[in-house]
């Protein structure tokens, strides 16, 4: 595995589908890394446990976490960091082969690609909205937390 060129590729498809995006121009660094760390995260997870499935869902689950994080620094909404972070994530090549399968008659072969596709497709979802919860009870937590410290200077 070349991580250098994997990384370089991840960061140029997420930072281009950023400029698809019309996303500000400020930010497409910043696209393309949050894509990058997903990636370089997927990669990681699926040679260590050999399972697309979970990796997706790791990948896609730090994607979310570093499009919040850009978010709160840009003050702009995550999906400009989120949307173009998953794009090297997608599995287009699972997708394709399920209907070049079906075309060609191969049903069993198509019904074998197109579950994984959409086992892939339901773990970034899930990866996305685990981290959303996972920075809604953090940042409600901070609230509360600078709440009390309101208070207490107050009184």
């Amino acid at each position: 595995m070349n991580w250098p060129l994997e990384a370089f590729l991840s960061f140029i498809a997420a930072a281009s589908f950023g400029i698809i995006f019309n996303a500000p121009r400020r930010t497409l660094l910043s696209c393309g890394l949050v894509g990058m760390s997903g990636w370089l995260i997927y990669r990681s997870y699926f040679l260590m446990f050999d399972d697309s499935v979970q990796a997706s869902f790791a990948g896609a689950f730090v994607v979310a976490l570093v499009a919040h994080i850009l978010a709160k620094k840009f003050r702009m909404p995550m999906i400009i960091f989120s949307i173009a972070g998953i794009i090297p994530l997608v599995p287009g090549s699972k997708a394709y082969n399920a209907m070049r399968n079906i075309v060609e008659n191969k049903y069993l072969d198509a019904i074998a690609f197109a579950s994984e596709a959409l086992m892939i497709s339901g773990a970034v979802a899930m990866g996305l909205v685990f981290a959303e919860v996972l920075m809604q009870l953090f940042f409600r937590q901070q609230a509360k937390r600078t709440q009390r410290k309101i208070g207490m200077t107050r009184t």
